[in-house]
């Protein structure tokens, strides 16, 4: 990364002239986490498993809401507030709001470093359910008319590695470019409330709740806190503490964004290009069948 994109990527946060952007960022901010805190965790039955709605899910869901592109498109005085200078603050500062979290794990795997170390073919081979989404999405994506476009959609669940290895590879105008990204756009927006809701839900599997915590660990951070905490209150100390959870889940989505990586370029991608090839005459629309594989 060079300096001027570092320098660019932090621009927004500067208070230079901006202060009343600044202020208006941070009081919307606080009372977003009022609100969420005031309304606590909701949990309730649904089906065999149960679903747990965390403040975090509350938070996500507020700030998309109040975002001058949604709610702020229709009320003038609530787009006046918050502002698209509201949004080019908040994007910077999630980054540093997240390093605090990251040293929480931290302080959270030391205590569990010798299970953690007992469960270490466990934490590489689960890699290999990276593959589960070229499987499941890559047949999905031709369905619904995606050409080479499903390549770079449905070689993982697209954070930022991923991005990067598309990116370097075809471009990111290119069509596996176009798909990678609108992965990636998708599970920043709804990502963190999918996974929260799915980890509430997750112990009606039957899995045992370290494998289930492993498997919310998957390079994402917020991602991972949401299914990792949801999880947690839903198995509620059955056995399993909710600190190991937590461990686990941590240590899982750290390994995922060092190992995940080379899983996509090793495995992933080589995998999901011969079976595009395979797949795009017998699914595809249009010309999918006529531009095949590498």
């Amino acid at each position: 990364m060079t300096n001027d994109t570092t320098s660019d990527r932090w621009a927004p946060i500067r208070t230079g002239g901006r202060l009343s952007a600044h202020l208006r960022t941070h009081l919307t901010v606080l009372l977003i986490v009022v609100v969420a805190e005031l309304i606590g965790t909701i949990t309730f039955p649904l089906g065999p498993g149960q679903v747990v709605l965390l403040p975090l899910l509350y938070a996500v869901v507020l700030g998309l809401v109040l975002s001058y592109s949604v709610l702020g498109s229709l009320l003038e005085p609530l787009r006046r507030v918050v502002d698209e200078d509201v949004s080019r603050i908040a994007s910077p500062l999630l980054v540093i709001a997240l390093m605090p979290l990251g040293v929480k794990y931290g302080t959270l795997v030391a205590p569990s470093f010798y299970d953690l170390v007992a469960a270490g073919p466990a934490f590489v081979l689960q890699e290999f359910g990276n593959l589960g989404t070229i499987l499941v999405a890559l047949p999905l994506a031709l369905l619904l008319g995606l050409k080479r476009e499903s390549i770079g959609a449905a070689v993982s669940i697209a954070r930022e590695p991923t991005l990067g290895v598309i990116t370097d590879k075809y471009g990111i105008e290119s069509p596996e470019g176009r798909g990678v990204l609108g992965t990636y756009m998708t599970g920043t927006v709804l990502g963190t409330v999918f996974f929260g809701l799915l980890g509430g839900f997750a112990p009606a599997t039957g899995l045992h709740p370290l494998a289930l915590s492993m498997a919310c660990g998957m390079g994402s951070a917020s991602m991972m806190t949401a299914c990792s905490t949801s999880l947690a209150a839903a198995v509620g100390g059955a056995g399993v503490a909710e600190d190991q959870i937590l461990s686990f889940a941590a240590t899982s989505n750290l390994l995922t964004g060092i190992t995940g990586l080379y899983m996509v370029i090793l495995v992933g991608l080589p995998v999901i290009t011969r079976l595009y090839a395979v797949l795009a005459p017998v699914l595809g629309r249009g010309t999918a069948a006529a531009d095949g594989g590498e």
